[in-house]
């Protein structure tokens, strides 16, 4: 038996299905009522909620803590949800008597100064570190596939015939269902593995260019679309508009403009996970396709 939080997100959802396949019983958090799932056992609460947490851990032998706060009108939010929350899965953990914990952060803890949900994800890290638990952390890059929400902009703009990316930078990709089996290796924990920091990605080394990564989202749903390469100012201009006209729903924030025009977004090589225990199976412009022909089927595009 594993807890998981997030388990009702895009990653989560994921999660859910591989440990399914590989028939790994889960206790998962959800803030609402969930249909019955086949080796799920569903606990209703969310972060704040310290009871619940409670329930979530009693009897896991482990934990995979997903859930946390991309998109916030100012820092307290982050805070709020990837701090303090947090700090909550690690005393439920404690009080349960899990030691092991896999954290899901973000290669934004990297360079925790561009943003305040940068900043939240490096402080919830420290926290991690200080638990006094057998952890493991993942920093993902930008990912991709069905169910997404974040990446699923780029794949509607294309279809329009054009595609607004940052100016200049690279980044790393990785698809959810090869991030979702490595959270599910990393469970048993061993040296070498736990206690470390690891930015997998899907195997090319060097990343993505901006242009790259449109042309190949536009090949995906069978555009040529034009590559808007826009500067820091226009991008800032672009979100002030994105708030004006979607307010909370809004996609693009002053905040994710901060870390979208750093240059480098790039896994490190040193954080690399061994490859004899994971390596990414989905070549990327194959995922690419997939996902948007699910965004067809599921009526998205």
């Amino acid at each position: 038996m594993i807890a998981i939080t997030g388990a009702t997100g895009f990653v989560g959802q994921s999660l859910l299905d591989r440990a399914a396949e590989a028939g790994i019983e889960v206790r998962a958090l959800a803030r609402k009522l969930q249909q019955k799932r086949k080796g799920v056992d569903w606990v209703g609460g969310d972060l704040g909620d310290t009871q619940a947490l409670d329930r979530l851990c009693a009897g896991a032998e482990a934990i995979i803590h997903v859930a946390g706060v991309v998109n916030a009108p100012d820092r307290a939010g982050f805070e709020e949800g990837n701090v303090v929350g947090t700090l909550n899965v690690i005393e439920a953990a404690r009080n349960a008597g899990i030691r092991r914990i896999i954290f899901v952060s973000s290669l934004s803890a990297r360079e925790p100064e561009l943003s305040a949900y940068g900043h939240s994800k490096a402080r919830a890290e420290k926290l991690i570190k200080a638990s006094g638990l057998d952890w493991t952390i993942v920093r993902p890059p930008a990912i991709y596939g069905p169910r997404d929400r974040e990446m699923f902009e780029l794949f509607r703009t294309a279809k329009w015939g054009v595609i607004p990316t940052p100016k200049d930078g690279k980044a790393s990709l990785i698809h959810v269902d090869d991030l979702a089996r490595l959270l599910l290796a990393l469970l048993p924990g061993s040296e070498g593995i736990s206690h470390r920091i690891f930015e997998p990605d899907d195997g090319k080394r060097g990343g993505w260019s901006h242009y790259e990564l449109a042309r190949a989202i536009g090949w995906a749903v069978g555009k040529r679309p034009r590559v808007l390469g826009l500067s820091r100012k226009t991008m800032e201009m672009a979100a002030k508009a994105d708030a004006m006209f979607r307010g909370k729903r809004a996609k693009l924030t002053l905040d994710r403009v901060g870390y979208f025009c750093h240059p480098d977004w790039v896994v490190s090589h040193g954080a690399r996970v061994p490859s004899t225990l994971w390596r990414p199976r989905i070549e990327t412009r194959e995922g690419l396709r997939s996902t948007a022909q699910w965004y067809r089927s599921e009526g998205w595009l």
